[in-house]
């Protein structure tokens, strides 16, 4: 009887924990995809890539995360991870940047996305506990030390990754990793795909009308997969639905404060059911409208 309750606690607990993370994925030979977790607070993808010499990773996660990311990597290579992608500042992209450092890589970003991890990203750093759910003081920023205006191409023959500068959108240093032989195309947080807390256009300092032009000019790029920078991988199609979902969102709300109305009329009022992909989180949909009112109205 005991033996039976073991393993129906063991069973109980492996699946428990399955349904809370998903297996690294081989998207093309030596292109893998990490799945961050948000319900465990590893909520960042990764992405990384071998080369002929060493590994080129993709966005940090949280500290806790980037070990585990790490940990994965060691099982795809023993080659050294000499790079580290930042695509934009935010905190579950960068705050585990010294654990990669740690192993030897440098970090990579656009000047303004460096720029902006010495601003905004240090509020975040300093309300660490509040950004990340968890104690960061064993942990220490680590800041982008090769930095890239427009673009910067990493290629030893087998594999070409473009990291090409596409904000201010999300935010103002927003960087891609393109890889046009394998056709995938790594957004950041530019683009999101069924993640638990909906879509991410509540940040308090997107550009929204370039945002769309830049999902536009990405959905025009030759690309197979895309890699969101949360929720699963998709194709150049959600790039176009969550253009529409945007731009539906920015038309309403513009029209609501042309119109006199107030924040708590707008997160009320506006309705987005027409686009499921994207609007199933109620929460997310009425924070991002009253940041997205709150950012128009402070123009």
């Amino acid at each position: 009887m005991l033996r039976v309750l073991l393993i129906f606690l063991f069973t109980s607990f492996a699946a428990n924990a399955f349904s809370q993370s998903k297996p690294v994925r081989e998207l093309a030979p030596g292109v893998f995809y990490y799945f961050g977790d948000e319900l465990q607070k590893k909520s960042a993808n990764c992405v990384w890539i071998i080369f002929r010499d060493y590994v080129l990773a993709i966005d940090a996660n949280y500290p806790w995360g980037a070990e585990e990311i790490i940990t994965e990597i060691r099982k795809t290579t023993d080659k050294p991870i000499r790079y580290l992608f930042n695509t934009h500042y935010h905190h579950d992209h960068t705050f585990g940047n010294c654990v990669f450092k740690d192993t030897g890589a440098t970090i990579v970003s656009t000047e303004h996305t460096a720029e902006e991890m010495y601003t905004l990203g240090q509020y975040e750093w300093d309300h660490g506990t509040g950004y990340s759910g968890k104690d960061m003081s064993r942990y220490r920023r680590e800041f982008p030390s090769l930095t890239f205006d427009k673009r910067l191409v990493f290629d030893d023959g087998t594999h070409r990754v473009e990291l090409i500068k596409m904000g201010p959108a999300h935010t103002a240093g927003d960087g891609v990793a393109y890889l046009p032989k394998e056709k995938i195309l790594v957004t950041g947080d530019l683009f999101v795909n069924g993640n638990p807390w909906g879509n991410n256009v509540d940040d308090a300092h997107a550009d929204y009308e370039k945002w769309l032009n830049v999902l536009e000019a990405m959905a025009g790029w030759d690309v197979k997969i895309v890699v969101p920078g949360h929720g699963d991988p998709a194709t150049s199609e959600h790039l176009t639905r969550q253009r529409a979902y945007l731009k539906d969102m920015l038309d309403q709300v513009s029209a609501g404060i042309k119109a006199g109305k107030t924040k708590e009329q707008l997160v009320n009022q506006i309705d987005l059911s027409r686009h499921p992909v994207y609007g199933e989180n109620k929460v997310s949909i009425r924070r991002s409208i009253g940041d997205m009112y709150e950012r128009l109205t402070k123009r």
